[in-house]
């Protein structure tokens, strides 16, 4: 029999949902949940049983310490599965470099993210932050003239990976008329999503070509400050950025200093460095840029479409199958 570790309030949400599924599926599954209480810890004796351990949404941050002291002291750990799509931090190398096999719930979130990515582009694309302003002031302040914004068919969004988020946007970008290139390391997979595929050495040429710049690449060490002032130096005048992916990608300073001289038309930002933006950062206060706090993928569908992912890996770890968004090698 596995003994698996969940949350508290996983359980209780989805604790007899669970057992159903295991049941149905043949698994012999034991569910130990972690006690109610951020102090609380799970005594040695039981963290020596855990074969298997699910990460879900509620447990961080208020429980995250707590779900990890556990996890580090269960010698018989097999498997972890984290409701988020990115493993960068620290932990998880841990993990791996313990033998746990880890699996994510790589696109949980993707049509949420793409979405409100999108939400950005239109708002910036439509000068919404001009009409808003206006608002806030009581003023009726059409855009004439100079300020009517350019149509959005026809430009060209260049996104930067192309997992689930960055196919997502580049389904809904091109619906909207906008032709799509995409860069990743694998040019084999996902160019069916755009009208271009490029590995990220071809970066510095394409940029030159995009209205808009997409960030929806994982942080690796490749790609941490990819985006410095000399990326965004290539982007045309009045190119926007799109940030959905991870602060430590961009040189906030440099796309600060872009911004405010005017090279660059707007951003639409949803993650920075640090996090969470201080009070004092320039981006709260810039009138083409549009900031939300690291919180593009909220959605009420997001917990079922974790659960199932999970679900869905749960059987096939027990049948000894292929589990899905395994990270083999490490955190990329």
């Amino acid at each position: 029999m596995a003994v698996l570790l969940v949350s508290h309030r996983f359980h209780a949400a989805y604790g007899s949902e669970l057992a159903a599924s295991a049941k149905e599926d043949g698994i012999a599954l034991e569910v130990l949940a972690l006690p109610a209480g951020r102090e609380a810890r799970l005594d040695e004796a039981d963290c020596a049983r855990v074969d298997a351990a699910f990460f879900s949404g509620d447990v961080f941050p208020d429980y995250s310490r707590q779900f990890f002291s556990a996890v580090r002291k269960a010698p018989r750990l097999k498997w972890l599965h984290a409701f988020n799509v990115g493993v960068d931090h620290p932990i998880y190398h841990e993990m791996l470099a313990r033998g746990v096999r880890l699996t994510t719930s790589s696109g949980s979130t993707a049509e949420p993210i793409a979405q409100t990515a999108i939400a950005g582009m239109l708002m910036l694309a439509r000068n919404f932050p001009h009409w808003l302003a206006a608002q806030r002031k009581h003023l009726w302040d059409p855009m004439r003239g100079s300020g009517v914004p350019r149509d959005l068919r026809g430009q060209t969004a260049l996104v930067l990976g192309l997992g689930q988020i960055g196919r997502e946007f580049a389904r809904l970008a091109r619906a909207l008329g906008l032709k799509v290139i995409g860069v990743r390391r694998n040019t084999t997979q996902g160019g069916t999503a755009v009208d271009e595929i490029h590995p990220p050495a071809h970066l510095a040429e394409l940029l030159p070509r995009s209205d808009w710049l997409i960030i929806a690449c994982p942080l690796t060490d490749e790609t941490r400050g990819l985006i410095s002032a000399a990326t965004l130096a290539r982007l045309p005048a009045g190119a926007r950025v799109i940030n959905v992916a991870r602060g430590e990608i961009v040189e906030q300073n440099a796309l600060i200093a872009a911004l405010e001289s005017g090279h660059l038309g707007g951003a639409y930002l949803d993650v920075f460095d640090p996090e969470p933006l201080p009070p004092d950062s320039p981006l709260w206060e810039l009138p083409n840029v549009i900031v939300t706090p690291h919180n593009s993928s909220v959605a009420s569908g997001n917990d079922r479409r974790v659960f199932e992912i999970f679900t869905d890996n749960l059987g096939r770890w027990s049948r000894g199958e292929t589990m899905v968004n395994e990270v083999a090698k490490g955190p990329t």
